[in-house]
């Protein structure tokens, strides 16, 4: 029975040739190892939300035990992550904690649906500049968010005022003596973060988060510092299926935009991470369908208990392939001691500071910035920078799902722009008896469109006003409708004008 168990996980992402026992000592390991990272990142992506912190651990329950166990990535762990944390934090603000659960079961099965007709794939063909730049926004806005739960504030709603309110947040913390206390607390844990890692034997041991929150939380505990905590509920007290009222709300445009922001999102996210932890290792490679599939099984079954929406997290999955995962079986198997710990001991929660979780998440949202990428993409693909930078200015101008539009138009048009190339092409220029009596004939050759035109009528324009043309467009592989009858239009009033001012010459009436 336990090899038949074991027969049915290894193949999933393991080594040909490695032994069951083997491989299940490696999940198993490595299963706590992702277990113990994720625990803190549920947590804190929950309370960032704004929501229960109970909800961060379910969504992660989820994503170990429903999507962890479904075919498409071997490697890859699914749970709440800190780049939907805005987004959810705005439809909770705006609709409430109980629509969560229609906007992420709607959101999942439009992803099932989506894999189903193999759309998968497609999302690979999103411009990689836009999705840098939709995290890059996403790690702005949450930098600037949590950097008010650093000092026990509450921030403000919009991501401009999160940004422009800074000042005066220093100036209130700068006088208090418990805000600085729990600004010590956050910055600790954000400065652990950073170093932990360069003690290598401390970091196989303990994941730099778990580290960081432990110190953090018993720091505060040893001193009795008065900063807040984090509120903790039952498991089953904090689940909220909706209702049927929350479903009326589907009919709202805004609730609709939400559904596709959510779903585009955590779609894009969840491949994209496929596709960087293929680079990982050595197993099986992602069936970009399935996973699609597998994501959104785990959305809906989300939606159902009304948890946070779910992707795949690289910070996990990065630490599940590096603890020496080499199947699914360890993924499932974070998702049965997240269930342990939620039902065992939520109380432990409760002694955790709300600091803490900030430092955590400002963390990973400076992690979510490309700040490596930019001088570089700049130098080599200039369009590309620009679309990255508008795309994160917009979404913490406006909102997540307009600043992801404007981000995609910029690199559909930006497309469209560098593939439309028009050469004109001028013959019976030549001087001669009776030449000038002669139309041009101009040819057209390329790909012809609006974005293209006002260069192609400066073109036009500048052939002699005293000579018809014969305007030939069998060389354009494509020409749009404004450009067609731009060129029409252009050329029947140009001869026109060439026809008149050959009759009042000749004495003709005009």
């Amino acid at each position: 029975m336990r090899n038949s168990l074991l027969d049915r996980f290894r193949g999933a992402g393991g080594t040909s040739g490695s032994s069951g026992a083997g491989t299940f000592r490696a999940d198993f390991t490595a299963s706590l190892v992702v277990f113990l990272v994720a625990v803190p990142l549920c947590v804190g992506v929950a309370v960032a939300s704004g929501v229960p912190a109970e909800l961060g651990l379910i969504t992660g329950i989820v994503g170990g035990l429903v999507t962890g166990f479904l075919p498409g990535s071997s490697l890859q762990v699914s749970g709440p992550a800190a780049g939907l944390t805005v987004l959810v934090y705005e439809a909770v603000e705006q609709y409430g904690v109980a629509a969560l659960g229609v906007l992420v079961l709607i959101s999942g099965l439009l992803q099932l649906t989506m894999g189903a007709l193999g759309l998968g794939r497609w999302f690979r063909a999103i411009s990689v500049a836009v999705v840098q730049g939709m995290l890059a926004g996403i790690g702005l806005v949450l930098i600037a968010g949590q950097l008010y739960a650093l000092a026990d504030a509450k921030a403000p709603t919009s991501g401009l005022d999160k940004i422009f309110g800074i000042p005066e947040l220093i100036g209130d913390v700068a006088g208090s003596g418990d805000a600085l206390k729990a600004v010590a607390v956050g910055v600790g844990t954000i400065a652990v973060l950073v170093l932990w890692p360069r003690f290598r034997k401390g970091a196989k041991v303990l994941p730099a988060p778990l580290a960081a929150v432990a110190l953090a939380t018993a720091s505060t505990v040893i001193f009795d510092l008065p900063i807040a905590r984090v509120e903790v509920k039952g498991l089953l007290d904090a689940i909220q299926p909706p209702g049927g009222g929350e479903f009326q709300a589907l009919a709202e445009v805004g609730v609709i935009g939400t559904v596709l922001a959510f779903t585009l999102i955590a779609s894009a996210e969840s491949l994209f991470s496929a596709a960087a932890v293929d680079r990982l290792h050595d197993g099986p490679r992602t069936n970009y369908d399935k996973e699609l599939m597998a994501q959104g099984a785990g959305n809906a079954v989300c939606g159902v208990l009304g948890a946070l929406p779910m992707t795949a997290v690289i910070v996990r999955s990065a630490a599940n392939v590096h603890a020496g995962a080499k199947t699914k079986a360890s993924r499932v198997l974070h998702g049965v001691w997240l269930l342990i710990f939620a039902v065992l001991f939520p109380s432990a929660l409760g002694i955790i500071p709300v600091a803490t979780l900030a430092g955590v998440l400002v963390y990973s949202g400076w992690k979510l910035i490309p700040t490596k990428d930019l001088v570089p993409l700049w130098r080599t693909h200039r369009g590309e920078a620009i679309i990255l930078v508008v795309t994160a200015g917009a979404i913490v101008i406006t909102n997540m799902f307009e600043g992801v539009i404007i981000g995609l138009l910029m690199a559909v048009a930006k497309t469209a722009w560098e593939t439309s190339h028009v050469h004109v092409e001028v013959s019976g220029r030549e001087d001669g008896d009776g030449a000038g009596d002669k139309p041009l004939h101009v040819r057209v050759r390329g790909h012809a469109t609006f974005l293209r035109l006002p260069k192609l009528l400066d073109e036009l324009e500048g052939l002699p006003r005293e000579r018809e043309v014969e305007l030939d467009l069998t060389g354009l592989r494509h020409v749009d409708h404004a450009c067609e009858m731009a060129l029409a239009t252009w050329t029947e009033r140009h001869n026109a004008v060439v026809k008149r001012d050959a009759g009042v010459e000749e004495g003709v009436p005009a």
